[in-house]
């Protein structure tokens, strides 16, 4: 990766793309750092306990803290996900919309300026509930101006924000939002050191459990890290036959191909939604009753099931990503299609007759690694949780899902760069 920076940094026209880039991240760092006005900046971090659990703490790392400093970047590119995740699910059950996907790019400039509405929508909706909820540490209360300028404010943030991510994907490099929320959550990383030295070095002398504890969690991070490199980049390859065929006087196929199953097809994606579901019983509590939430009776009892360390809590969560994991895999690849494009070009997969036997064979191998993949999530996203319950380890912020984007953007954006070298290497060889 180093080498590939290093690379592309001698080369003009990409060395001009990595500046923009970094220009459109510092004024994302720095726009975290500027408050919403009307917001005690105090008051939210005792009310929101830290942000380190559920929506709020996975919300709090995609922004790199700006939400517990109450910024204009509070809700971080969130309401945008929710959108393309919204409107990617409708494009399969409204035939309008599936008919714009298939326009081409006419098509696909349509739906991006419907996710920006959809965004700016969903960010003020978003805006109103951050708004009732951070009620105690509104300054001067809850009053109808107030309200104006906090919700118009983060909305706004949210919508630079967007600004933000379209500029890097298209003039700078890399994919601008995915870039955003890698930079959020490595930001939090002095945070996290900080943290971890306070709670393993805090007195005057350096103990052999303390030094045995930080090399215990440095392996685990290696480890992680370089499990979630390979299953990242892991795939199952089906091979795939074209037949000969005569067009005029050439002669066309023949050649051999495959079709590449990614182990990790949904991304984090399953574990978002999973997140999302198993935080709404907390967020309807504080539209409810604020900060005073009941401890007692059916309704505490039902608000402790959904507290992270509960048992019934890791259990749901863990069977809720492996169902949406199958429930995106099956929206974003369809068997069925690829059969039928395959017959049509002259495609076959060797011992398997083309039609609804192969599109039958690649369901079955599409299940089996989506299972898989299904497991690698779930063990992945509940790693961290199981962790809070091991003496000194708890209080490292050590985030599956965070782990997952850092790692995957990361390798994304080095392959464009490889890519992008390899493309000018071939126009100064064919020049």
């Amino acid at each position: 990766m180093l080498q590939t920076l290093r690379n592309a940094w001698k080369i003009p026209d990409l060395r001009k793309k990595m500046l923009y880039t970094l220009l459109m991240l510092f004024i994302f760092r720095m726009g975290s750092f500027v408050p919403v006005p009307g917001l005690t900046t105090e008051a939210i971090g005792q009310m929101m306990g830290g942000f380190t659990e559920g929506m709020q703490g996975l919300l709090n790392n995609f922004s790199g803290g700006a939400l517990e400093r109450g910024s204009i970047f509070a809700m971080s590119i969130s309401p945008y996900i929710n959108a393309s995740i919204i409107i990617q699910l409708l494009t399969v059950a409204i035939p309008a919309l599936e008919r714009m996907a298939k326009e081409g790019e006419e098509g696909r400039k349509k739906i991006s300026s419907i996710t920006r509405y959809v965004t700016v929508v969903l960010g003020f909706i978003q805006a109103t509930g951050l708004y009732f909820g951070l009620s105690a540490s509104i300054q001067g209360g809850n009053t109808i101006m107030n309200f104006i300028v906090i919700t118009i404010t983060l909305t706004a943030g949210t919508a630079f924000l967007m600004w933000l991510g379209e500029e890097i994907t298209e003039k700078g490099i890399g994919n601008g939002i995915s870039l955003l929320i890698f930079t959020g959550i490595v930001s939090r990383g002095p945070a996290m050191i900080k943290s971890l030295q306070a709670t393993l070095f805090s007195g005057d002398t350096i103990s052999f459990q303390s030094v045995m504890t930080l090399v215990v969690i440095l392996a685990i991070a290696v480890v992680a890290i370089g499990f979630v490199v390979m299953i990242n980049d892991s795939e199952r390859r089906i091979p795939v036959q074209y037949a000969k065929r005569v067009v005029g006087r050439k002669m066309y196929g023949g050649q051999s191909t495959h079709i590449p199953l990614k182990l990790a097809m949904a991304g984090v994606i399953p574990i978002i939604f999973a997140v999302s579901i198993m935080s709404f019983p907390q967020t309807i509590a504080m539209f409810i009753w604020g900060q005073n939430l009941p401890t007692t009776g059916f309704w505490g009892a039902l608000l402790r099931l959904f507290q992270q360390t509960h048992p019934f809590y890791i259990i749901v969560y863990f069977l809720l990503i492996l169902f949406f994991t199958y429930f995106y895999t099956a929206i974003q690849f369809n068997p069925i299609e690829v059969a039928n494009n395959m017959k049509k070009n002259g495609g076959f997969i060797p011992g398997i007759r083309p039609g609804k036997p192969t599109s039958d064979y690649i369901a079955r191998i599409l299940s089996k690694v989506t299972l898989f993949g299904a497991f690698f999530l779930a063990i992945v996203a509940i790693f961290p949780i199981l962790l809070a319950f091991i003496p000194n380890l708890g209080a490292v912020s050590i985030g599956g899902t965070s782990l997952l984007i850092v790692v995957g953007v990361a390798l994304e954006t080095t392959k464009q760069m490889e890519s992008q070298m390899l493309t000018r290497h071939y126009k100064g060889f064919l020049e």
